[in-house]
């Protein structure tokens, strides 16, 4: 919030002689207080600053609910959090981004998954442990105890197509299932929880 300077101190250690005095007791006072001008000020700020803030939240991002635990540990059934509805217009989608899409088999829903292989990439899953181009993944964000032991045969992922899977390997339902994801089912990235309160923060 903008602040503005406090009106200036009026010292009393000049005296003025009763001539300037009487001179300036006879001049014309100010129209309008300052602290009208200052409120007007406040109050245009804080117009420009809540557009700005619509103008945000419609075009660059917004708010989803989670539904479901195919994204545990970090994505709790019934988060709230914000997704970049931007951010692909402009940069790449990496490996490891949390994206939401909608489900190619019903296109009325949407799923949030984690990417796991890019355009191009060769892939398989042998007994739950997931490798890209030959190349064992180190996933930190699935925990010992929601890995599974499902495989899949090696396949490269067609052009424009991502392969998603959630991070509770054992209960998610994924491109494991309905197969890599077309680049225009994706509209957004998960980047903030802000409810509840103890899972607030950025999503990695």
């Amino acid at each position: 919030m903008p602040t503005f300077p406090d009106d200036p101190a009026v010292s009393d250690s000049c005296l003025k002689s009763p001539t300037t005095a009487a001179s300036q007791s006879a001049s014309p006072q100010p129209a309008a207080p300052r602290k009208s001008m200052g409120l007007s000020l406040w109050l245009r700020d804080l117009l420009i600053s809540a557009a700005a803030s619509v103008l945000i939240i419609t075009f660059l991002y917004q708010p989803v609910r989670v539904e479901g635990t195919s994204m545990l540990p970090r994505l709790e059934d019934r988060d709230r959090l914000f997704i970049n509805k931007f951010v692909y217009h402009i940069a790449a989608i990496e490996r490891g981004d949390v994206v939401v899409f909608r489900y190619p088999r019903d296109l009325e829903k949407s799923y949030i998954k984690r990417v796991i292989a890019l355009p191009g990439d060769t892939l398989r899953v042998d007994l739950g442990h997931v490798y890209v181009n030959g190349n064992l993944l180190h996933e930190p964000y699935v925990p010992p105890e929601y890995r599974d032991n499902r495989s899949l045969a090696e396949m490269v992922i067609p052009a424009d197509s991502y392969f998603m899977m959630g991070d509770h390997r054992s209960i998610s339902s994924d491109s494991r299932d309905f197969g890599p994801v077309d680049r225009s089912l994706i509209y957004g990235k998960a980047v903030f929880v802000y409810w509840p309160a103890h899972d607030v923060g950025v999503v990695h």
